[in-house]
């Protein structure tokens, strides 16, 4: 077990354990329901769920994204209801991509919370190493413990992030690196299944989240994550990176990929390419 990762049969031997939090966070983009059914259907016992849609993204007004981040202090009282205390281990999992597991362990480090574990290959690992199934749904524990507070925690521990106004100025006068998390045909803009408007942010460059995982879906070996962006980013240092994806989801993939790989410190770009291209005077580029 990392201070990042845990694998499942590690985890088969925690569960269940009051000192730990898990939460499992699948989710189909196409098919907003279909996470909370396979979670009925089974789920790591005690496991709670939450929804991406409904409790992990702020209201959407038509300018702020697909998933907007919510206010801190919402969330905070959301992870209250669910439980989280200072001294809670949280382990977070998905269907095996890890792509939401790893948005929700970026906002709870954004929170402060630094006690996150993501599960290597989700619930998949969870079923091939033989943990027990549970079925229906877990409630939270009943308990006077007190949530992440932003008082709680020094001001380091938050996740930074950068708004849309920050990234347009970024073009002209260059400070960081924009990080583009799509499809590389997305990216490109030959291709745009979920947004209006196809294309990248003018001078992101392109790094599709999958490429983060082995073909199990777990995450390839640090070493190998180091190589790979040493070899794209060409020297540029972690804080001067900005993620971004379609709606802040996968580029928070791309965000913990560079943790594993030992280069933390690069930023988030919540509103993401949905936010971006909802003002047609941002510019866009194709290529």
């Amino acid at each position: 077990m990392s201070d990042l990762l845990i694998d499942a049969p590690t985890l088969v031997g925690k569960i269940p354990s009051p000192a730990w939090l898990v939460f499992d966070v699948r989710h189909d983009l196409a098919d907003h329901a279909a996470g909370r059914r396979a979670y009925e259907q089974g789920h790591i016992p005690g496991a709670l769920y939450l929804d991406h849609e409904r409790q992990l993204s702020a209201p959407r007004t038509g300018a702020n994204g697909r998933h907007p981040l919510p206010e801190r202090s919402g969330f905070a009282a959301l992870m209250r209801s669910q439980g989280l205390t200072a001294q809670s281990q949280v382990v977070v999992y998905d269907g095996g991509n890890s792509m939401f597991a790893a948005h929700l362990w970026w906002m709870l480090r954004w929170l402060g919370h630094d006690k996150v574990l993501v599960l290597d290959g989700g619930w998949p690992a969870w079923v091939a190493a033989g943990g027990a199934v549970e079925s229906g749904a877990s409630m939270p524990a009943a308990g006077g413990g007190r949530a992440v507070q932003d008082e709680s925690y020094p001001a380091r521990a938050a996740m930074p992030t950068v708004d849309a106004q920050a990234v347009l100025a970024n073009i002209d006068k260059p400070r960081f690196t924009v990080l583009d998390a799509r499809a590389a045909n997305r990216y490109r803009g030959e291709v745009e299944p979920m947004d209006p408007v196809a294309g990248h942010i003018p001078g992101a460059l392109n790094r599709p989240n999958t490429l983060n995982l082995q073909e199990d879906g777990r995450f390839k070996p640090a070493a190998e994550l180091r190589r790979d962006f040493d070899g794209l980013l060409q020297g540029l240092p972690a804080r001067d990176i900005v993620h971004q994806c379609g709606s802040g989801i996968t580029a928070c993939h791309n965000l913990f990929a560079m943790e594993l790989a030992g280069l933390p410190g690069s930023a988030l770009y919540p509103g993401s390419w949905s936010e971006w291209c909802s003002d047609p005077a941002r510019p866009v580029a194709r290529s």
